[in-house]
């Protein structure tokens, strides 16, 4: 894959399309930014696999639909997308779309390979026809508490509003902090202002406040809040979810949005196919890429590897890759990513096929340079 563009060899003019459902948040109250990350990924590898012949001589083509954060919408646009005859699904950024997404997905008999979401029951029960690349939330959010106990944090504030996800999130915090000295203070959010976080966190005596809400309400005023509050000079605010990534949380914040560590799933240092795709992306986005255009590149990456596998036949009457030629691929896809080698397999509690795992790191703007990130932490 890395000498994709420049041993181009154009599909052959004429073959109809093979296509990819691609399900992406563009308009709010979705991430939009996340949205634009995860697309601008997939397109940048669908161009690099068009030139590189495409899908036996077929150009590859992004069917796209808009989830806009709402789970029926993302369902409803599953059911488009197989009637219009994609070969697979991709994609989705929020963890209870894609959950919504992938049950329909399993219902339909429709592969579905998630880019970015990574609440563990993606699906209620075990399916074959889905996989996932981002790792589950269990191992992310256990290697931040790691983060957290080393940092010297036992008092751990979680500013939380009502979600499955939030709602997960805080239950695997608090059973892997408890049997090593943590404690967990849920403050719900729902029942108070930003200011009165701010005299929660001092009654309870907590060192670190973890913002498990969504961006920019209430996560941006609950910052500002604890930022000015001379009380809370030493606090540590926390973001475990990844809203700092994105360009939106430094122009929202400026300096007070730093020193917000969160989880990202990057490699240390990129190998040559990261770099040439962080240098394309960057061109693309007109910004810095977050960890979820990556996300989104692979996806393009696996999918085509495992559609060239499939094949298609137009004699046979196979003018597209069958979809359960596809699903039964997962454990055997063996492809380099952008950040690391990629294979999926059967993970204790998790229902889908899962890369375990991709490289995560905890990592926060730097405050003297907020546009850089410093790594504090790998798991």
């Amino acid at each position: 894959m890395s000498g994709m563009v420049t041993q181009a060899r154009p599909p052959r003019r004429g073959g109809s399309s093979v296509r990819i459902g691609a399900l992406v948040p563009l308009t709010r109250p979705g991430w939009v930014e996340a949205g634009q990350h995860v697309l601008a990924g997939l397109e940048l590898a669908v161009r690099d696999v068009n030139a590189d012949g495409g899908i036996a001589g077929r150009p590859l083509e992004l069917v796209v639909r808009d989830t806009a954060a709402d789970p029926r919408k993302a369902a409803a646009a599953v059911d488009e997308l197989a009637r219009l005859g994609v070969a697979a699904l991709a994609g989705e950024y929020h963890s209870v779309v894609a959950r919504a997404a992938a049950a329909r997905a399993d219902a339909l008999g429709l592969p579905f390979l998630c880019s970015s979401a990574v609440l563990d029951a993606l699906t209620e029960q075990p399916t074959e026809w889905v996989a996932r690349l981002a790792p589950a939330q269990s191992h992310g959010w256990r290697i931040y508490a790691d983060f957290l106990l080393g940092a010297g944090h036992r008092r751990i504030a979680v500013a939380a509003e009502p979600s499955v996800y939030w709602a997960s999130g805080t239950r695997i915090l608090r059973d892997h902090l408890a049997p090593r000295g943590g404690t967990v203070i849920e403050l719900d959010m729902r029942a108070l202002a930003p200011a009165a976080v701010c005299d929660e966190l001092v009654a309870h005596r907590a060192t670190a406040l973890l913002l498990l809400v969504g961006h920019p309400e209430p996560a941006v005023p609950i910052v500002t809040s604890v930022r000015r509050d001379q009380r809370l000079a030493e606090i540590m605010v926390g973001a475990p979810a990844g809203q700092p990534e994105f360009t939106e949380w430094a122009a929202s914040l400026g300096q007070d949005g730093a020193a917000i560590p969160f989880l990202r799933y990057l490699p240390q240092r990129l190998g040559p196919l990261g770099a040439r795709v962080e240098a394309a992306l960057r061109e693309r986005l007109a910004a810095a890429p977050s960890f979820v255009a990556f996300e989104g590149y692979d996806t393009g990456v696996v999918l085509a590897e495992v559609l060239r596998a499939q094949g298609t036949d137009p004699a046979a009457g196979r003018a597209v890759p069958s979809r359960a030629g596809i699903a039964a691929s997962w454990p055997r896809v063996a492809v380099e990513g952008t950040r690391g080698r990629i294979r999926f397999s059967r993970t204790p509690g998790i229902s889908v096929w899962q890369w375990a795992w991709p490289p995560v790191q905890v990592v926060d703007r730097d405050p003297a340079e907020p546009d850089r990130f410093r790594i504090l932490h790998t798991g």
